[in-house]
């Protein structure tokens, strides 16, 4: 029996790109749906429960922002922003608003299949009724039921923000997050705003699990958005 492949629908307006997706997803052995507007989509979504969103935000009836918003009311669905603009503001709004991811055209076709890799990983994990109560990324392993976290099989000494903060990373490795999503998380949301809470224990906490806290190869920056736990 052959495996049921992963669906993806394509919401884009401009005809040329849905064919390159098509083309591109298809040799992949990926399905294909596609939307050319945000009404089309939602009727995609609902009748079809697709295993990935690609989703551009210029949309001729509403805007992708919005319609993350709308999709997240219901669905967790991985949704991966493919967009022209490529300003810090508007990528942190897309991703506050639901979006798992945010790549910026022009784009190399074999890095958007990466991190649809990772979403759809991430969704599997999400989704799963059996989630290991132990983390492994690289060399951290968190024990989530002893509170107990190693790197490289010496035992860390984190503060609780420290381990809070590191969780809530390796929970979503290879997903953006957001200085208000981690604040939110990890703070509280009256916190929210509070970026430079973040900026000092982000700073103590790669001291204690990098080899090089000047140089990261772990917890990776996102330029004016963010933080993204690498995959290994």
């Amino acid at each position: 029996m052959t495996a049921t492949l992963p669906t993806v629908l394509v919401v884009e307006d401009e005809a040329q790109m849905r064919r390159f997706l098509r083309a591109a997803l298809s040799a992949q052995d990926y399905r294909v749906l596609e939307a050319e507007t945000a009404k089309e989509a939602v009727v995609m979504a609902t009748t079809y429960n697709p295993e990935l969103v690609l989703l551009d935000l210029g949309l001729p009836d509403t805007d992708g922002v919005t319609l993350t918003r709308q999709i997240r009311e219901w669905s967790r669905v991985p949704i991966i922003v493919i967009s022209a603009r490529g300003r810090e503001d508007d990528k942190v709004t897309a991703l506050d608003a639901g979006a798992d991811d945010y790549l910026t055209k022009p784009f190399a076709m074999a890095e958007l299949l990466a991190r649809m890799r990772v979403a759809l990983r991430h969704a599997a994990l999400v989704n799963s009724d059996t989630t290991s109560t132990v983390l492994e990324i690289g060399p951290l392993t968190i024990d989530q039921v002893r509170r107990v976290v190693t790197l490289s099989g010496s035992e860390l000494h984190l503060t609780p923000i420290e381990y809070r903060l590191l969780l809530l990373l390796a929970a979503n490795a290879g997903k953006v997050l957001t200085h208000r999503q981690i604040l939110r998380e990890v703070w509280g949301p009256p916190y929210a705003n509070e970026t430079h809470y973040l900026r000092v224990f982000m700073a103590q906490l790669r001291k204690k699990i990098e080899p090089d806290a000047v140089r990261p190869r772990l917890i990776v920056t996102e330029p004016g958005v963010g933080y993204r736990m690498r995959e290994e």
